[in-house]
């Protein structure tokens, strides 16, 4: 008989399935690439964050089977303890030197880099202001860090402004610090942030930046280092946060400004004080992937991106390298009709799943469409014949 926790497990996933937002995982057998085989089927990828194609590149594999050679499977213990192994300090020191910074901090993922951010910069009596749309990691840093948290709308200067006045008004009186958090390309819609005029509005109001360029880093600017820095805002930005799952091909996240910044993350950051240093072939893999985008091949790669990008959406008004991206949603707006166009793609063999609530509001559901350096002009024009047979249209303005 069922027991009362199993009743109520299954009176939830009920409900998830009455709403159209019942989630299960795919067991995918290849590698990720342009094409991967889940349930038998051979789909063509258009999901994947694998921007430039890293992860599968042979020299990631290879840095990762040294990594394991020399260094084992585990780091044995959190890096304050003894496991900062020598290729943790390589990935830091790398980073650094990409970003143009002082220096970084790789965590186990982007995630935790969020959460590490927000609970060792503040606390009670500070405060924390969001766009409304940054990814699930901050907001649940935000709520977790024990500082007030405003939200502002999604790239709305005059919103944000609001709430830094508000904020000025109620810190007056006290040491209180504030920091503004946005995304720098925007994970669902592809949009940007206007970097520019948030870094002239906090520094009028005092307060502190912090830019997460997950899906920016490796793709735009000089050696792919990311929005911030194609715009000439890296150095008025407090917090560059990114990831290393994404364009780079392997796994983690990380944190980058001042010295003072990445040793006060080490002293206070929770989920760095208090993990297991992330494996050694995952940080060799993330190393060798960071080599890799500012290298030329990582130039031709994202060449290639944008040709391919440029081929989806020909009728595009001309746009300058800052405002493109490789992130094109549909939006189809129910819930089940999202779950069933993504599967007549998938009877086509497209593989693009639908996004749903909570990653997007209700309502809102899309298919995210990504595009990477790795499809070639076939794949994509497999991809728009099976998006014409359903009369689905790009949006050129995404």
């Amino acid at each position: 008989m069922m027991n009362d926790f199993d009743g109520e497990m299954a009176r939830r996933l009920a409900a998830l399935r009455a709403d159209g937002l019942w989630r299960e995982l795919r067991r995918v057998e290849t590698p990720q690439s342009p094409r991967l085989r889940i349930g038998g089927q051979t789909l063509l990828n258009f999901a994947s964050n694998d921007y430039l194609g890293l992860a599968n590149d042979p020299a990631v594999r290879e840095a990762a089977i040294r990594a394991v050679e020399q260094y084992g499977a585990g780091a044995g213990a959190s890096r304050l303890v003894c496991g900062s192994l020598a290729p943790h300090h390589a990935l830091d020191e790398a980073l650094a030197a990409f970003k143009g910074v002082e220096a970084a901090l790789s965590f186990s993922s982007g995630y935790a880099s969020a959460l590490g951010a927000l609970g060792a910069l503040l606390g009670r009596g500070d405060f924390v202001i969001l766009d409304q749309r940054v990814h699930a990691s901050i907001v649940d840093a935000a709520r977790l860090c024990g500082a007030k948290l405003r939200v502002f709308n999604h790239n709305d200067l005059d919103s944000l402004e609001a709430r830094l006045k508000w904020v000025r008004a109620q810190a007056s009186a006290r040491k209180a610090r504030a920091l503004v958090v946005t995304e720098s390309v925007f994970s669902m819609d592809g949009d940007h942030a206007p970097l520019r005029e948030l870094a002239a509005l906090k520094e009028r109001y005092g307060a502190w930046l912090m830019v997460d360029e997950a899906h920016a880093v490796g793709l735009y600017g000089a050696r792919g280092r990311g929005l911030a820095a194609a715009l000439g805002v890296s150095e008025r930005i407090e917090v560059q946060m990114g990831t290393l799952g994404k364009a780079m091909g392997a796994a983690g996240g990380y944190l980058c400004g001042s010295r003072a910044l990445v040793d006060c993350l080490i002293n206070r950051a929770r989920p760095f004080l208090f993990s297991t240093a992330p494996v050694p072939a995952a940080v060799a893999a993330a190393a060798a992937g960071v080599r890799l985008a500012q290298s030329r091949t990582g130039e031709e790669r994202r060449a290639r991106l944008w040709q391919n990008v440029a081929r989806l959406l020909p009728a595009a008004p001309a746009r300058a390298p800052t405002d493109r991206s490789a992130i094109i949603p549909i939006r189809i707006g129910d819930e089940a009709r999202a779950l069933a166009i993504a599967d007549a793609l998938r009877a086509r063999e497209i593989f693009l799943p639908a996004i749903r609530y909570p990653t997007v509001a209700r309502g809102a559901a899309r298919l995210r469409l990504t595009v990477t350096a790795a499809h070639t002009p076939a794949d994509l024009d497999q991809l728009q014949a099976a998006l014409d047979a359903l009369g689905l249209e790009l949006d050129p303005g995404s």
